[in-house]
């Protein structure tokens, strides 16, 4: 047991110095660290106890581990009320970072079962055609939100005359469809296969979900699944007791 402890009390050390060095602001938001072979020789550690080091700071919230890329400064999170449908390009100006979004696909289509699963949909068959989009968010180079969308064509027919590649469609939707009703499904998933690969993280790794259906009266606009990485993003909400009496 004696013979575990220096190594225990140096991996402890060397967490201390980088939150140290991140918290007192020596590092800032997004400044990229050495690799982990280059940490390691600094440290004086094994690299599998640099591995573990970097591991726990990312679990903790301090730096993000993004596969190819390296370990950086984790951004601070972006907050959203619970039950606001919110443009995620002021979210991602909020934090100081130039947006941008990319159009990866776009097809006038039925929704396939597999559509219907990815977007929480909960019918068994959408008889509407839509338009089926995805693209990515970014905040700066960084993948900030994959988004995957179908509009309702019989809704919004004037989403075919649209350029989404230029016109971002969740901004557009909130601009141009004054929605009446809205419902979140919200949770915590692991990324992997196509989604880790577009929002360059490891297979895995933690991300929010967002499943999200606006309407207008009795008809549906849009499904929409919007896909943050973990540290990206938090969602707050507020309470208020309720009166004595008062029905749920």
């Amino acid at each position: 047991m004696d013979s575990a402890r220096p190594t225990e009390t140096l991996h402890t050390k060397i967490i201390e110095d980088i939150r140290n060095k991140i918290v007192e602001g020596h590092w800032k938001p997004g400044h990229q660290l050495a690799k982990e072979t280059e940490l390691a020789t600094r440290y004086g550690v094994a690299r599998m106890t640099m591995n573990k080091v970097l591991t726990q700071l990312a679990q903790e919230g301090y730096v993000t581990r993004r596969k190819r890329s390296g370990t950086f400064v984790a951004q601070a999170r972006v907050q959203s009320a619970v039950l606001e449908i919110n443009n995620i390009g002021e979210e991602v100006a909020a934090l100081g970072h130039s947006y941008s979004w990319t159009l990866l696909n776009s097809e006038r289509r039925r929704m396939s079962q597999a559509d219907l699963r990815a977007l929480g949909v909960g019918r068994k068959v959408v008889e509407e055609e839509v338009l089926y989009l995805q693209g990515i968010h970014f905040a700066g180079n960084n993948p900030f939100c994959l988004e995957t969308r179908a509009i309702n064509l019989d809704v919004v027919p004037t989403a075919l005359q649209m350029n989404f590649s230029k016109d971002v469609p969740g901004s557009w939707l909130l601009n141009t469809m004054p929605w009446s009703t809205a419902r979140h499904q919200i949770r915590a998933v692991n990324a992997s296969g196509r989604d880790a690969q577009l929002l360059d993280l490891p297979t895995g790794a933690a991300c929010l979900e967002i499943l999200r259906k606006t309407k207008i009266g009795t008809n549906w606009v849009t499904y929409a699944r919007l896909l943050y990485p973990g540290e990206a993003h938090q969602l707050i909400a507020e309470f208020e007791p309720r009166a004595a009496g008062e029905a749920p």
